[in-house]
């Protein structure tokens, strides 16, 4: 372990990785797993005083209100780690990141940790990788690779005292190919233990009780991109049937996350034939989503930009070309390709999808951070949002579940199902309920416009705004206050 030169890492300014990077001679060197891609903080596992306020992702597991504001966040459960939960509520501002096409062996302990990690391995974002758990612990890792390769990851489990836990380590070392990665899942919150095993080459150190979903971004940023500054919160708009309005709603809450909280997003309108977002922002760029999908090989950064129109100085559009001159046979990988790419170009990336079902539409839905589901309530709504729910229920077991928002509630003469009963159908409380207000919105599609100009202190623009806050997990910047000195030179 070199010196660090007297670096506190109480310092918020201090690295990381400067302190627990691996060594540069010792026992892990020729074998280990070293390559660490952003070490994580020292103190994530060391569990604080009890508090009764410790605040805990309130979007993770609450059902949702009816009404647009945020209710207060449900107190920790018994056997949670609170600091992974804080870890996991920071980490979800942004979007996550996929293990790549790997091997994982696991071994471990407790029958406890291995359902955690058997239940992680039927994540979304571990698909392309293959997980194999084994009891036993750390000990029998050891004995099982005396005469076996290792695979690229490996997690073993150790619950003894610290010495113990070293020197099965050092054991482990000598049988440890070079670039495997090696995860260990101890019962001590030390930060003397933690800095030995970042020395001797530990990729990550593990304390339970931790969450499936908390294991799955530990891995997954074993292998995150140091080149790439974040990867871009994708949110997924889908109608439940034609009609009900998902562009809308799509359109004015990338508008809202940029104009009422300050950030950064991008517009994406898939529905190439027949797409409304270059109306609805009065754009005609030569350029869009379509020449994308035409070369996904060839996007990057710079050509991302010229594809692009600028709607604000802070909101993108990839327009669709909205004609009916060609056909587009496009693959389900290319699309993949686009959306992910399109990630790294800004923290919140807002998906329009038409409303059709493709073998891509089905992979984006499965693989977006948050899915918002728009309905009417009638029965073909219902059935339609029900499959869909349900769908994603069971391919996505360790996210939030979808949103719901009913868009055009009270049509006069026009029968419907209560919004209780609607909900009470898809086991779902609606995130946003919107009554039917054809002025309204018929006058800020026929300008080009967003309901937050067209009728800023509406109650719908204000309800739209409250649910984009919900989605992007921000507040709204603090309004500055001008100085009489400012006012006085504005007045000249």
């Amino acid at each position: 372990m070199r010196a660090q030169g007297g670096h506190d890492p109480f310092d918020l300014a201090y690295e990381a990785d400067d302190d627990f990077g691996p060594a540069g001679d010792d026992g892990w060197s020729g074998g280990a797993a070293v390559a660490r891609r952003g070490a994580p903080d020292p103190f994530a596992d060391l569990e604080p005083p009890p508090r009764a306020d410790v605040s805990v992702d309130p979007f993770e597991d609450r059902p949702r209100a009816a009404q647009t504001s945020v209710s207060a966040p449900a107190a920790p459960s018994p056997d949670a780690n609170p600091v992974h939960e804080m870890m996991a509520s920071a980490e979800a501002a942004f979007g996550d990141s996929s293990l790549p096409r790997i091997t994982i062996h696991a071994f471990t302990e407790r029958d406890r940790t291995a359902d955690v990690i058997e239940h992680a391995a039927r994540d979304r974002r571990m698909e392309r990788a293959s997980v194999t758990v084994r009891e036993g612990g750390l000990a029998a890792a050891v004995a099982a690779y005396q005469n076996q390769p290792t695979p690229p990851l490996l997690v073993v489990e150790c619950g003894e005292s610290a010495e113990k836990l070293l020197a099965h380590l050092d054991q482990l070392a000598e049988v440890c190919d070079p670039g495997s990665k090696v995860v260990v899942i101890g019962a001590a919150n030390d930060i003397a233990l933690y800095r030995e095993l970042m020395r001797r080459g530990v990729s990550e150190y593990l304390v339970p009780p931790f969450k499936p979903l908390q294991f799955v971004r530990s891995l997954c940023g074993l292998y995150a991109d140091p080149s790439a500054p974040f990867v871009g919160r994708q949110i997924a708009f889908c109608g439940a049937k034609g009609g009900v309005g998902v562009s809308t709603i799509a359109h004015n809450i990338a508008y809202a996350i940029t104009e009422r909280l300050a950030a950064n997003a991008v517009l994406v309108d898939l529905d190439l034939p027949f797409g409304t977002a270059g109306l609805d922002f009065n754009q005609d760029p030569l350029q869009g989503i379509a020449d994308a999908l035409g070369e996904p090989d060839r996007l990057d950064s710079v050509l991302m930009d010229r594809m692009m129109a600028r709607c604000s100085e802070r909101l993108s559009l990839f327009a669709a070309p909205a004609t009916l001159d060609q056909d587009y046979d496009i693959t389900a990988e290319a699309f993949e390709e686009v959306t992910q790419k399109i990630r790294g170009a800004a923290p919140f990336i807002v998906l329009d999808l038409p409303h059709v079902w493709t073998a891509w539409k089905r992979r984006i839905l499965l693989s977006s951070d948050d899915l918002v589901i728009v309905a009417e309530p009638d029965l073909a709504s219902l059935r339609n949002a029900k499959n869909m729910v349900d769908l994603v229920r069971r391919a996505r077991p360790n996210d939030a579940p979808p949103r719901l928002v009913l868009n055009q509630v009270g049509v006069p003469g026009r029968p419907e199902i209560p919004v209780k009963d609607f909900g009470e159908a898809l086991n779902l409380t609606p995130a946003l309920v919107l009554p039917f207000e054809p002025k309204l919105f018929g006058q800020a599609a026929n300008n080009g416009q967003m309901l937050a100009e067209v009728a800023p202190r509406s109650k719908t623009a204000e309800a739209l705004n409250e649910l984009a806050q919900q989605i992007s997990r921000r507040e709204p910047p603090a309004a500055q206050k001008s100085s009489l000195l400012a006012n006085l030179f504005r007045r000249k």
